[in-house]
């Protein structure tokens, strides 16, 4: 080597990164033509972690500190390099930063609906959105499955891929929990629960630790959750039948009729042809037989018993000789008349 090529050689005493904050994961040293000095200083300040690399191939991992850089603190890169015990010049070698710092408050959701068995409503397809939190834990494992030999990786980037494993470990987890769909949504922190457990794992075979999972709301879409509104007003309504799906099935009948009424032919004019007219107005009048208050009934049958006393007492005017046979048969007629209707 001539004396100008070692002159403008450069050499690099210190290796250290300084975070600018805005969202990189992994961070790879600018090398250049420059070699790293024997002796060299390699700092890494609190949530990060340094590793080299060698020709693709992970060598030493470094974590907070300042570190004299010999084959003392190099044991595996001496190997690979095939250094003495040790070494005098200059070096070359790949050096990544990782941010260990737990990423906060990351928001998640489902764009499409996730469809999975429920004891109450046997299929039903549910949508959730909620917060999450993770760091790098393992710059091995995240180097070698994730970041690769890129200048730097971002948030953002790990995020879209975070995003597809967490839609398949949340529809596994859920799909295998058996917990229906109404205590999800009333009990959170269950569901959040259920499939935290799950994506510690899968993201732990990235070398990403899961800090936090939260599920903010759990829904159902539109359609149905308007049939669920629909069962739970059935529901609501009180007293219908003690059959509850009886109840719903009356419901759903008197919701039906307003706009039946709203059509041409009325009640008819729905599309059911006349039988099916017949078999509703059944329904209606058992629905209304049904729906009688115990007050009501009460009132009848005191309507009849006033019917019966005043056949009595005209009959006892009858044998008193104090009306005659023809005023008796003319108000025995009136009175039969509104007791058989």
């Amino acid at each position: 080597m001539g004396i100008g090529s070692f002159i403008k050689k450069q050499f690099i005493d210190v290796i250290q990164w300084n975070e600018s904050g805005d969202g990189v994961l992994a961070w790879r040293y600018p090398m250049q033509d420059q070699e790293i000095q024997n002796g060299g200083m390699l700092v890494v300040r609190e949530s990060q972690m340094a590793v080299f690399v060698n020709e693709g191939q992970i060598a030493d991992v470094f974590g907070p500190g300042t570190h004299k850089l010999s084959t003392q603190t190099l044991p595996l890169l001496t190997n690979l390099m095939n250094w003495d015990k040790l070494f005098d010049s200059p070096f070359k070698s790949d050096v990544y930063f990782f941010s260990t710092r737990v990423q906060t408050g990351r928001k998640w959701g489902t764009p499409q609906p996730i469809t999975i068995r429920d004891k109450d409503f046997d299929m039903v397809r549910v949508r959730a959105f909620g917060m999450y939190s993770y760091r790098v834990a393992d710059p091995r494992l995240f180097f070698k499955e994730i970041s690769g030999t890129r200048e730097l990786y971002t948030r953002d980037e790990v995020e879209e891929q975070l995003r597809g494993i967490l839609m398949a470990s949340m529809a596994g987890s859920l799909g295998s929990a058996q917990v229906p769909f109404l205590d999800m949504a009333a009990n959170q922190q269950l569901m959040a629960q259920q499939v935290k457990g799950d994506l510690t794992t899968a993201f732990g075979r990235y070398g990403i630790g899961l800090d936090e999972f939260n599920v903010a709301s759990v829904s159902l879409p539109e359609e149905l959750q308007s049939a669920l509104d629909e069962r739970i007003s059935a529901g609501m309504k009180g007293g219908m039948s003690a059959d509850k799906m009886s109840g719903y099935t009356r419901y759903q009948t008197a919701n039906a009729i307003p706009l039946a009424a709203q059509n041409e032919g009325g009640i008819a004019g729905i599309g059911m042809g006349l039988g099916a007219g017949v078999t509703l107005g059944q329904v209606m009048g058992q629905a209304l037989s049904d729906s009688l208050t115990p007050a009501a009934s009460a009132a009848s049958a005191a309507a009849d018993d006033g019917i019966e006393a005043r056949l009595e007492k005209l009959k006892g005017l009858l044998d008193k000789g104090l009306i005659s046979a023809a005023d008796y048969d003319s108000g025995k007629a009136e009175l039969l008349k509104k007791l058989i209707g």
